[in-house]
């Protein structure tokens, strides 16, 4: 199964998922997983939402793991009848304000963790692709930001905001040790010549939410969203704010029509447009004798 994930490409964030899948199916049943079948993924498929309580999406992806082990490693036939795929559920993400953005960069912990934050929301990247960032991929010369091999394998290129190029020099002034290739070299001191994980982008930000007394449930694609949303909000079209986001297909941009503040304000309400009548004096209840 592995050797054909490779050979299709499959990114390896996505690998270490389908792997894992039908690890945890195998496990589940203990028996290995080509001696099991449709009525098993249908029981697995069925403890996953009533033991574990995971979320509809996060089933479609372990379905979707376990019909590419069937289908293209075991070469069975898989049928959607037998093994139906639950619906998806749609819930619109969480949006700070531009106060609140400012505040969650503020309280970074280290100047490391607010550059992290800063470049997150400047941007819109996602956390893989943030913590990936070369140094040649900051194009200061055209103002842009390569974003190489993102979700999808796409490259792209982001805007380069001047205030982020100005506290990008500034945070490369400051480093004792100046990294190579990485932006954001990982280990202790930032000098590893491996990047950072995703993890300390979620910590980053999770430990600056928690001291700016931000109460909302704050992670990287907090910021994203806010990226989004605030373009928007500013005047930029749908159609641009796809090709920052990297987005495949317009729909999944349009989630943030939902999210802006000057969409639903500048929109009336059909009740505005009525001619009602004054609305009639309460009537006074009789005393009692």
């Amino acid at each position: 199964m592995l050797e054909e994930l490779e050979r299709l490409n499959f990114s390896q964030s996505t690998t270490r998922s389908y792997i894992r899948t039908v690890e945890d199916f195998a496990r589940y049943f203990h028996r290995p997983p080509d001696q099991l079948g449709p009525q098993h993924v249908r029981e697995y498929q069925a403890q996953l939402f009533t033991k574990r309580k995971l979320a509809a999406n996060t089933v479609i992806v372990r379905l979707a793991a376990l019909r590419f082990f069937f289908v293209k490693t075991l070469r069975k036939p898989w049928s959607i009848a037998d093994t139906p795929y639950p619906k998806k559920t749609y819930h619109l993400p969480v949006i700070l304000s531009q106060e609140e953005v400012a505040q969650l960069i503020s309280a970074a912990e280290t100047p490391f963790h607010r550059m992290l934050l800063m470049t997150a929301y400047a941007t819109g990247l996602r956390r893989a692709e943030l913590a990936h960032l070369r140094i040649e991929d900051i194009d200061s010369q055209r103002m842009v930001i390569h974003v190489k091999g993102g979700k999808g394998r796409k490259d792209r290129d982001v805007m380069l905001s001047p205030k982020l190029l100005e506290e990008l020099r500034a945070y490369w002034r400051g480093m004792r040790r100046k990294p190579k290739e990485w932006l954001f070299p990982g280990n202790r001191w930032h000098t590893a010549t491996r990047p950072i994980t995703t993890k300390v982008v979620w910590s980053a930000c999770r430990e600056a939410a928690e001291r700016a007394g931000i109460t909302k449930p704050v992670h990287p694609h907090t910021l994203r969203h806010c990226f989004a949303t605030h373009l928007l909000e500013a005047g930029a079209d749908l159609r641009t704010i796809q090709v920052l986001l990297g987005h495949r297909d317009l729909e999944e941009t349009t989630i943030y029509l939902h999210l802006s503040q000057k969409h639903l304000g500048e929109t009336a309400s059909p009740l505005d447009a009525l001619s009602l009548s004054p609305s009639p004096a309460p009537k006074r209840s009789r005393a009692k004798k």
